[in-house]
């Protein structure tokens, strides 16, 4: 990738506040600029216009709530560009110094790459668990994933989070982009579909956002319920592939990470957490067996079953 190629910005948004507005000022700060900041906002009471004022480089195009979907909304902004490379954020992903753009380009180091992520470093208010999980998901080490990779990695070769993700847009665009109606997961559904053609994701370790939450165990149940319905959605992408053992492994090195800081009883928040995790995948996996009140009473996302 060099010095010429434009790199635009596709941000979903939904009652942005600061966070959002320090995202855009560390945007504008980048060794590498990007051209446009596409801001697909969701009509709410907040003056999104206000918070755009002083980055001349955000553009507001806005939707109704019930025009929203993840894969949808993130394609239409894809498609209001003609940039080289879209570069995908959450709103609140904050990059974490001024290299972000220009290492995630970095990352692009031979053809057969069309997709980049960033680490995600915790928020200083992040609680332990969460914060091993993002050590976890995010090593220190970079590395490019493809097809290869499955025996090893298991669904983990489709990750390619879009809370911070760089893609090559032709190649975008000639596999479709983003699925336009998904409840969830549709970063990895991408992803998926890039590997089986035959193309490689790199995680670039050294372009980092800060970005963690802090779920309770009945909010770890619904996201894992959603997207177990993803995938259950797209076996095209997730049949044959390996899904529940990275979770298990997850969990075995959370705790031993427990005892290890002399924190054990955090195991028994991990075994609560953990759970629920377990229960909303196993329920979402078999969604089509559910009456539909009890997946409306599992999902995080009831607008997407209407």
């Amino acid at each position: 990738m060099n010095e010429q190629t434009i790199i635009d910005v596709v941000i979903p948004a939904y009652r942005p506040g600061a966070e959002f507005r320090e995202l855009l000022k560390r945007l504008s700060r980048q060794t590498r600029p990007v051209r446009r900041i596409i801001v697909m906002n969701t009509r709410t009471e907040t003056d999104v216009q206000a918070l755009l004022a002083d980055c001349p480089k955000a553009e507001l195009h806005e939707l109704d709530k019930n025009e929203f979907d993840h894969g949808g909304t993130r394609d239409a902004g894809a498609r209001l560009s003609d940039a080289d490379y879209l570069l995908f954020l959450t709103q609140d992903a904050i990059p974490a110094d001024e290299y972000l753009v220009e290492r995630l380009a970095a990352a692009f180091t031979e053809p057969r790459i069309r997709a980049a992520y960033a680490r995600q470093l915790a928020r200083p208010d992040c609680r332990e668990l969460e914060r091993f999980t993002r050590v976890f998901n995010y090593p220190e080490e970079s590395r490019v994933k493809t097809a290869a990779d499955l025996p090893e990695l298991g669904i983990k070769t489709f990750f390619c989070s879009n809370v911070c993700a760089l893609y090559e847009r032709e190649t975008y665009v000639n596999l479709g982009g983003f699925i336009k109606k998904t409840i969830f997961n549709e970063d990895m559904i991408y992803a998926g579909g890039l590997i089986k053609a035959g193309y490689a994701i790199a995680y670039a370790a050294d372009a980092r956002v800060i970005h963690s939450h802090n779920y309770s165990g009945i909010e770890q149940f619904h996201r894992n319920f959603d997207l177990a319905v993803s995938q259950a959605d797209h076996p095209e992408i997730f049949d044959g592939v390996a899904s529940e053992g990275e979770g298990i492994r997850l969990v075995k090195k959370t705790a031993a990470h427990c005892l290890q800081i002399g924190k054990p009883w955090l195991i028994v928040t991990l075994v609560w957490q953990s759970g629920w995790k377990f229960l909303g995948y196993r329920m979402g996996k078999r969604y089509r067996k559910l009456p539909r009140w009890l997946v409306l009473g599992c999902t995080m996302n009831r607008a997407y079953w209407k």
